[in-house]
């Protein structure tokens, strides 16, 4: 790598540069907006904003389908020809979904603050970004040679292809103003999209990772139960997005009984040797914490009618595991491809800590509503800080050369 290479040329030198800083962004600039929309419709600072798109579902689309996807494009764009044995990535498709998905984002700020039409035209352009990024993976999957295990590939590819149609009846929501799309596109996104996605790069890349720092360490990989957990999210994303609430205890205690199982057999106590591997067996808990409270909240409502614990589920596997995994796998690939030892700093374990006590914060928020709304604001703020902080650190890294001179 010459000294002439420009910060553009840093950029555009692996996949998972531009779109883990455009997410490190975006992950500070969508909780500052909701920060500021959540002070100001409490009156704890400033004054109620009027938005073109009611807060609550623009929050939920710029965390589910705004913020994860560029780390998780970025991740796989560099791990599927890992995995598969495959062609790499070419620039021009990365840099390509990532220019079209940014840009998509910024409009559909100033959507907000303008009109809808203008969200509109940002959410298409976020489609079309990603649209490149479902056709560059699938083409990788089906063009690598049969001998090679694709049964991950294949779980995140269609569950891409899922997340891509969630944008799009979120498209035709701000077009139409129906709520069947609507619906679909919030629940599409964490449990047809996000939660497989996750699952399954954990099912991976969990005990692998173990296998490589731990002693005397048990690879444990069930596929039956990977199998089972898929259908148990599928059937639970169905139930709720057709209002059979009563019902999804019925999926959500064997999903709780895998995830406790499988936390177990990956080694949970013994990940705390090691500070890098301890943060993705942290998060993970997180899974079997959330469908606990799913299982418990929908049997509750089941056996007497009474609606418990409000949103906190969602918050324990939004915040806890997926954001929690995705600053432990951003924090590991970062580490990892820029020539750093691959080493938890004290700092980056604080932060990770931070996103701890945010989950914590935000479920108790929903358990008790007499504390809710200083709660919300609360969680807000340590989440802002916490990821403003991890972007900080982290981000400048993704424009600079990597510190053993290699190309990547």
């Amino acid at each position: 790598m010459t000294p002439q290479m420009t910060i553009r040329d840093h950029l555009a030198a692996a996949p998972h540069r531009s779109l883990f800083l455009a997410g490190a962004l975006q992950g500070v600039l969508t909780v500052l907006w909701w920060v500021f929309d959540l002070t100001g419709r409490y009156g704890i600072a400033g004054s109620m904003t009027s938005w073109s798109v009611a807060p609550t579902w623009a929050h939920a689309f710029l965390m589910t389908y705004g913020f994860f996807p560029f780390f998780i494009f970025g991740f796989l764009f560099t791990t599927y020809p890992n995995w598969m044995n495959g062609d790499k990535v070419k620039p021009r498709e990365y840099i390509a979904t990532c220019l079209l998905m940014a840009a998509g984002v910024v409009l559909f700020y100033v959507g907000l603050l303008t009109h809808k039409a203008i969200s509109i035209a940002g959410v298409e352009s976020m489609l079309i970004g990603w649209g490149i990024a479902v056709y560059v993976l699938f083409r990788i999957l089906l063009t690598t040679p049969p001998d090679q295990d694709k049964r991950h590939a294949i779980v995140t590819s269609i569950a891409l292809l899922l997340g891509w149609l969630g944008v799009a009846a979120y498209l035709f929501w701000l077009v139409t103003g129906s709520p069947a799309l609507l619906d679909f596109a919030r629940h599409a996104g964490i449990w047809f999209f996000l939660l497989p996605i996750v699952l399954t790069v954990s099912h991976r890349m969990i005990p692998f990772f173990s296998s490589r720092v731990l002693d005397n360490y048990e690879m444990v990989r069930p596929f039956w139960m990977l199998w089972l957990m898929l259908a148990c999210i599928a059937i639970h994303g169905s139930l709720q997005w057709l209002d059979l609430f009563a019902y999804l205890w019925i999926v959500d205690f064997p999903l709780v009984g895998c995830a406790f199982y499988l936390s177990y057999r990956w080694g949970f106590m013994r990940s705390f040797k090691v500070s890098l591997l301890a943060v993705l067996h942290i998060s993970f808990a997180w899974f079997g914490i959330a469908m606990a409270l799913y299982a418990l909240q929908s049997f509750i409502y089941f056996a007497s009618g009474n609606l418990l614990f409000g949103l906190a589920p969602l918050h324990a596997i939004g915040i806890g595991f997926f954001s929690g995994m995705i600053l432990a796998m951003a924090s590991r690939v970062t580490l990892g491809h820029s020539g750093r030892p691959l080493e938890l700093d004290s700092f980056t374990w604080m932060l990770f800590l931070g996103f701890q006590a945010t989950a914590t914060i935000r479920i108790l928020a929903d358990v008790v509503p007499a504390i809710a709304p200083i709660f919300y604001v609360a969680a807000a703020f340590i989440w802002l800080s916490c990821f403003g902080l991890w972007a900080f650190k982290y981000a400048p890294i993704y424009w600079r050369q990597r510190v053993d001179g290699k190309v990547g």
